[in-house]
């Protein structure tokens, strides 16, 4: 997912977004814990996924202040 692709998006979209990959991060920890998950690189795309939505998310509430 790209930052241009998110900014397309608006703030609804983004916090549904948001939730649905932190619910995916708290699965893959689980995961982890109890030793199924087979790609660990999957990990880091949705923190890093979740890192971007956040930014599109400040710079929104930016732009509106």
């Amino acid at each position: 997912m790209k930052a241009a692709e998110l900014r397309q998006k608006d703030a609804a979209e983004l916090k549904e977004m948001l939730l649905k990959l932190r619910k995916d991060q708290f699965s893959l920890r689980i995961q982890h814990a109890t030793g199924t998950l087979t790609n660990r690189n999957v990990m880091r795309h949705v923190r890093r996924d979740i890192a971007r939505v956040k930014t599109v998310l400040n710079q929104l509430q930016g732009e509106s202040a």
